[in-house]
Formats: C-alpha cells, structure tokens, sequence
C-alpha cells in the first residue's frame, strides 16, 4: 500500500458509528465526503470525529500488534510450516508477506497529523481552547505510539508529521533514522503535555482508560526513553506515575486475587491505557479469538498467527506455579491464585506434587475468561479490551533503567520487583529486611537482574505482546545501537559489511543472551538455522513490504533482505 493512499485513509467513510456517551457512540468515524480538507473542519465535533477514527485504527492494528510482539518472542507459536506467520516466528521473512504491512498504523498517524494540522484553525465559538488543547494531546500521543511501534519493529521508516491534502502532495518520501523517529516522538510527548491540557480522567469511566491522558503520555515517554537507554529519562517519566499524590492516577494494584479483574471486567485502577470493546454497545467483537485457541484445543496452521502455548512457555508457568504453591501453601478458596492459574492461562489438567507441577493443554484466559470460578465459563461475546501500559509495565521499566544505571541504583530497583513478586504470590527476589542484603545485592550482576526483570515481564504480560520488545532490548544494549543516520546516509561505515553484520556489529553486550532466549524456546525451526540469521542485527527488524518499496522509489530496503 502506498503511503499515499495511507494518508487518503482520512478521506475515507466508514462504517462504524461512535457521539458522546457511549463508546459506541463517541468512535463514531469520519465525514461522509470524501476527503478531509480546509473545508471539512469547521466545528468542534468534526475535530472529535477525527480524533474518534484515530482510535478505531488503534484498534484496528491489534492483530498486528500481537503478531509482531508475541510470534516471535518464543512463548507462542503457529502450527504447520512455511505459513506466514511461520516464516515470522522463525525469523525467515520476505518483503511479499504481508504481515509486516504497516498501512494500518500510518492510518494512525494520518488522522493525528490531520487534527494537529487543522484543529488549531477551527473558528467555532464553543471550541475552547482547553478542549482544542485536550485534542492535540490526543493526536500527539496517537502518532508518539504509531511511530514507536513502527521504530522496534523497523528501525527505520518513513516519518511523515504533516496531513495530506489532495493529491498535489508528494508522500514519496525516504526513511528516517531511527535517532530521527525517537527524536519526534519524544518532541510529539513533549508537546502535548506542554499545553498543560492533558487529562488526568475524562468525565465518562471507559474514556479514562480508552483516551490518551497525561498518564498514557508519560508510560510512552518511559518506554521510549527505555528503548532508547536514556535511563534517567525513563525513570524520570516513570515517577511522574509512581510517586504522584493525584488521587485519581492510576495505581498498582497489590491484591493476588483480584489480577484478574484488569482483564474482566478491564478498565482497572491499575490500567493506564487500554483499547477498549463494548459487544453490547458496539456490536462488534475483536475477534480475539482467531489469535488464541479454546480450552483443550491446539490451534491448526493458519496464516495470520493463531497462537498456541509453547512448551517452553507452559513449563515457565509450572514452575511459576509450583513456586507460589509452595510460598502459599494451598490454593485460595476459589482456586485463583497469583498471575497464572486461572489468571494468564487455565488448563483442563493439573498435576501438582510438593516437587513437580504439569498442565496440559493451557489457554490464554485473559482474552476469553470471566470471573467466575468454573474455567470452562468463557465470555458471551469477544469484546476484551487490550492494554497497552499498565502501572506494572512502568514499574518494570523503572527497574530495567535503575539496573542499567549501576549498582548504587539495584536496591531502589529490587524492591520494584519485590512489590511485583509479591502481588504474584512469589517469594521476594531479595529479602531487603535482612541482614545480609546489602552482600547479597553486591554478590549479583547486572545480567542477572536484567533477567529477573524479564522473567517477570514475560509471566505478568503474558499474551500483552511486549515480550519480543523485551529480548530485543536485551540485544540492543550497545554502545553503538543507533547511528545518526540512516545506512544508506552513512558512507563512514562500509555499506558491504554494514549490511551483512548488522549496525553494531560485535559491541552488542548481551547478543548472546538474547540469542539463546530465542533459540531455546523456537520450536518450529533449527537452532543453527535461528543463530545464523540472527548474528546479523538488520534481520532482528521486518523488512519493508515490497509494495512500498515498488510504490516508492526513495525508499530503501531493511538491508538484510535486499
């Protein structure tokens, strides 16, 4: 798909019907004509209609989202071989399969640049300008996100900031770096939250969780920071949540029992922002069920990524499970019990013995479940929200850069996994009360910790898609992750080699670690065959679908796939 028709994604009429109520009245999508132009924006409601459809693309990138986060982050995997999905999980991608098209979030980032653009040129007596203010922070924090996952997932892309008029506009644009993407996200974060209108909470419950507020733009900021290792940064943003008195921020919660309800019935206190579905309202589901199989069923090949539990995966959560077993000593009275039982997945057997634990044939139950005991009770309709930061996330985040930072920082970052272990009912990671921690802290190292932090991410948001961004972080950290420009801009480095090594080439301090994490838990190819891709970084990104490069003659190939 062209970028060009991309950006005419704003010109487009759609179904889906969203005023100011409901949800399914407030994602009410764009004009009925066919381009959004000068003409167009004359009221406050059509900037609202606007800022609705950037929503609904948002949603509309979650099987993507999924895809690209979890096929190839080793705790799911299609069936079958030589599938589409197959080729991404074992790292054998070509420029013609389409799931790593990208159209989708360009849509995003067509309708933010669109009300960035017009909303300020708007002349409507009753548009505030703190309303007009609230839904620029909006659109920043759409096109912030897009860009971010675009920025893992290619590195380099396209970065387009302005709306698209008519068809007199070139969109024939090369790539930016990826210092270039990080640079406007952060400026896009900085902007909204600028204008010192970025809500804290919306008036209506779901829009609190469902909109962008200033608690959304800061766990984007910290995450963004963290991928880009500016540490202080990440943790600067990170305490604007954590350390907040604002009795309405969102907040952890502590309770072991009640993990569940961020995801039944979802828009949690611990939520921070989350893509929200209502059957009831909407009529109209997110078909989480083609990315997730039934209880006792292991899914066939499909093309788009059905996602069945590895083995790999399944034995972590026995040993999870075994561990708050023995920290708990029985199970609660409903049988809910830390993250994983009844809680990230249930199974139809379990087996558990004072040494060893087995399940079989788990499901993911956070997109299916309800909260009532029986596991086999699965929502009436599919219409589970998906989250894309919670408070644990940013919590993690924190720890992840207080570890980064050095050993002075590791106490401050424990006691962040202490307070996550313990809401999982496991035993704390390091006991700060006793007398020893201090040496036992000093007795750690950094990769430890790092992989304690991982552990945790991978069991907390199982199914949430960060954990391929997780080992991706880990095999990023070098000194040299990033260049200035683009590889075809760098003619100080040798394009030959800078193509067939990767950028960075061996200064990447946990590569291997990072490889290994991969390998052990792919099941659907060789190890040989995982580490001799691999070694070269360019192919730990997806390559640019042919059609753009054909549609678009500045733009250049991801150069492992040339």
């Amino acid at each position: 798909m062209k970028i060009k028709n991309i950006a005419k994604a704003t010109v487009l009429s759609l179904s889906l019907t969203l005023p100011l109520t409901s949800c399914n009245e407030w994602l009410d999508l764009l004009p009925n004509d066919e381009q959004v132009t000068d003409d167009y924006w004359k009221s406050k409601e059509d900037v609202e209609q606007v800022v609705a459809s950037g929503y609904v693309y948002m949603r509309k990138t979650v099987p993507t989202l999924i895809n690209w986060g979890e096929l190839r982050g080793g705790d799911f995997y299609n069936m079958g071989s030589g599938t589409k999905a197959n080729k991404m999980q074992d790292f054998d991608m070509l420029p013609s399969n389409d799931l790593c098209a990208y159209g989708t979030l360009y849509q995003v980032i067509s309708m933010a640049n669109s009300v960035l653009d017009y909303a300020p040129g708007v002349e409507d007596n009753t548009y505030y300008a703190a309303m007009r203010n609230s839904h620029l922070c909006e659109a920043y924090f759409q096109r912030a996100w897009a860009y971010s996952i675009l920025v893992k997932n290619f590195k380099e892309v396209p970065l387009i900031t302005k709306a698209y008029v008519n068809d007199d506009m070139s969109l024939t644009v090369p790539k930016a770096s990826e210092s270039q993407i990080i640079a406007q996200i952060k400026s896009d974060v900085k902007a909204a939250l600028a204008t010192g209108s970025a809500k804290g909470y919306y008036e209506v419950e779901w829009q609190t969780k469902g909109r962008a507020t200033k608690w959304a733009l800061y766990a984007l900021m910290a995450d963004i920071c963290l991928w880009n290792h500016d540490y202080d940064e990440c943790i600067e943003y990170a305490n604007y949540i954590l350390q907040t008195s604002d009795a309405l921020r969102p907040a952890f919660m502590t309770e072991t029992s009640k993990w569940f309800e961020m995801f039944y019935p979802g828009l949690s206190n611990e939520s921070i922002f989350e893509l929200y579905w209502d059957y009831n309202t909407e009529n109209v589901n997110n078909n989480f069920t083609t990315k997730f199989p039934q209880l006792g069923i292991i899914a066939s090949a499909s093309e788009d990524g059905m996602c069945n539990v590895t083995e790999y995966a399944l034995q972590k959560m026995c040993k999870e499970l075994l561990e708050v077993l023995k920290n708990q000593g029985r199970l609660s009275a409903d049988e809910r019990v830390g993250r994983i039982l009844n809680t990230s997945v249930v199974t139809n057997s379990l087996i558990a013995t004072s040494s060893e634990l087995s399940m079989s044939q788990p499901v993911l139950w956070k997109y299916r479940g309800t909260d009532i005991v029986d596991k086999t009770t699965v929502r009436v309709h599919n219409d589970a929200n998906f989250i894309l930061y919670r408070v644990a996330d940013v919590m993690l985040m924190k720890a992840e850069a207080l570890i980064m930072k050095g050993k002075p920082s590791w106490k401050a970052a424990i006691e962040l996994i202490n307070t996550i272990r313990t809401r999982a009912a496991l035993p704390v990671y390091v006991d700060l009360d006793a007398n020893d921690a201090d040496n036992t802290i000093d007795n750690l190292d950094e990769l430890t910790l790092l992989l304690e932090v991982l552990d945790q991410r991978e069991m907390e948001f199982l199914g949430e898609a960060h954990r391929w961004y997780d080992i991706l972080r880990l095999a990023r950290y070098d000194k040299n992750f990033a260049p200035n420009g683009t590889v075809e801009d760098n003619e100080h480095i040798a394009y030959e080699n800078y193509k067939t090594k990767g950028f960075g080439a061996d200064e990447f301090k946990y590569k291997e670690q990072a490889l290994l994490l991969i390998t052990k838990s792919n099941k659907t190819t060789s190890v040989a065959q995982l580490e001799s891709i691999l070694q070269n970084s360019w192919a730990w990104y997806l390559p640019l679908q042919q059609s753009e490069i054909e549609n678009n003659n500045l733009l250049k190939q991801n150069p492992y796939y040339e």
